[in-house]
């Protein structure tokens, strides 16, 4: 059915908060992808449970599409509209419900971000670990089962999240999970709406667990005459067992581009390894020591430290610019992000086979690199109407990713499928789709919610 057969019962409930003006659908149309805007019929703001409850049953009974939308940093088209059906964005439903101090967790609204919750938490001596980079929402961060900078220590989305407030497509209101560090109570529902990227129902609630703020925190740049040797530094870190917070690889030309973008000083235009130690001051030593040994074996520079906060909020503040700092490169532009992970073992042979096919292509390629749990990305600036210029990304983009599953690894480590992967999947999991399209069929017969989304219906 259309739209047309539901709106005015929307309009009604919503009043002003309902949206049909062009601005609007266009400001909700698309994330940070590859992807043309697309405009959803309307926009909708709930603010509760109840009226994204109200909101997905109305759909639901008419067949009307739905697509979630947070604060738009996803990068797979995983928010692009739907223009027979609805965005709901759920930027109106961004409160801090509750902090529990003393075991270390809480729980928030699906749209409070990394940033917000960690400002409120900053006095209390703890915080929030994942850390994707953008100030993304956290309820998109758990529908994408996201990582980030941190993963090495801390963990992923998956590691977090003890329970869910899930909305499902027929307007049912579950909780999954709940605060306790473990439990064995029948199937692992929380686990199956992270990852699923909106297609079974809206996440609007989201329970926490959260980690104490480190006693020391170090931070600190080396930089290599070669990437292979930054890349075997970190490879070799993580194989001795290291406890360490982050190893960030920028490769050459993103140095020079982080360098001009975001202002950097003492600081060379060579491949560069950003190191962060949390810990007491006496283990973070220790393991310094062994790192600065293993870097010196690799040919590494001496360590340049960033002694301070805002020292280190500056060097970090360059490292999350990455991708801002490449858009920059051209007017109007688009970045394609690859996103591969491969275990650690092979990270090196990954990144060097992925070096050696971008000097083939002859394209400005800045490669970045969460090497402590095998993540990293290529990151191609390039114009929309450049079409044999995207061929060429494509054709390269398909390469890393034979290559990847050659090694036994995963066609996204952080940014979910969305539509840019879909034949990805079916590449690296044939044999789990049907099972796939069986549990999205049970939980959403009518297939409203993202439709198109990880993989296609039919």
């Amino acid at each position: 059915m259309s739209i047309a057969s539901i709106q005015t019962e929307l309009k009604a409930i919503f009043k002003d908060r309902y949206s049909t003006s062009t601005s609007t659908r266009s400001t909700y149309s698309r994330g940070e992808d590859t992807y043309d805007p697309v405009l959803s019929k309307a926009v909708i703001f709930p603010e509760t449970n109840e009226e994204v409850s109200t909101i997905l049953k109305l759909c639901n009974e008419r067949k009307v599409p739905v697509v979630p939308f947070g604060t738009g940093t996803s990068l797979e088209g995983n928010v692009v509209g739907n223009e027979e059906g609805i965005t709901i964005s759920l930027e109106k439903m961004n409160k801090i419900i509750k902090v529990n101090v003393e075991d270390f967790d809480c729980r928030v609204q699906a749209n409070v971000t990394r940033e917000q919750l960690n400002e409120h938490l900053r006095e209390d001596g703890i915080f929030f670990p994942i850390d994707p980079g953008a100030n993304a929402a956290i309820g998109g961060m758990a529908a994408t089962s996201a990582s980030g900078t941190m993963a090495v220590k801390y963990g992923t989305m998956k590691t977090v999240i003890s329970g869910l407030t899930v909305v499902l497509p027929n307007g049912d209101i579950i909780n999954t999970g709940g605060r306790t560090k473990k439990t064995s109570a029948g199937y692992n529902l929380t686990n199956l709406f992270i990852g699923s990227e909106g297609t079974l129902g809206i996440i609007t609630e989201i329970q926490l667990r959260l980690s104490p703020v480190p006693e020391s925190i170090m931070s600190a740049v080396c930089h290599f005459p070669t990437l292979e040797e930054a890349v075997r530094t970190a490879q070799e870190t993580i194989q001795y067992g290291i406890p360490i917070a982050r190893i960030e690889m920028l490769n050459k030309d993103q140095m020079d581009i982080s360098i001009n973008y975001s202002k950097l000083k003492g600081v060379n235009i060579e491949p560069t390894l950003f190191f962060e130690f949390h810990g007491s001051e006496l283990t973070n030593k220790e393991c310094i020591k062994v790192v600065e040994e293993i870097s010196n074996n690799n040919k590494g520079s001496k360590f340049k430290w960033a002694a301070d906060l805002e020292e280190r909020n500056k060097l970090w503040q360059a490292r999350w610019d990455v991708y801002y700092s490449v858009k920059s490169l051209v007017n109007n532009g688009r970045v394609y992000s690859t996103d591969v992970c491969v275990p650690i073992s092979k990270i090196t042979e990954c990144v060097n086979f992925a070096e050696k096919e971008v000097k083939k292509i002859g394209l400005r390629a800045p490669m970045v690199g969460h090497l402590g749990d095998g993540n990293f990305h290529v990151l191609f600036p390039y114009n929309p109407n450049d079409k044999e210029i995207y061929k060429k990304i494509r054709e390269f983009s398909n390469k890393l990713i034979d290559k990847t599953l050659e090694l036994k690894g995963t066609i996204t480590g952080e940014h979910g499928v969305g539509l840019h992967k879909k034949n990805y999947l079916l590449k690296e999991h044939p044999d789990n789709i049907p099972l796939m399209k069986s549990i999205k069929r049970s939980i959403d017969p009518n297939n409203i919610m993202n439709p198109g989304k990880i993989f296609d219906l039919n």
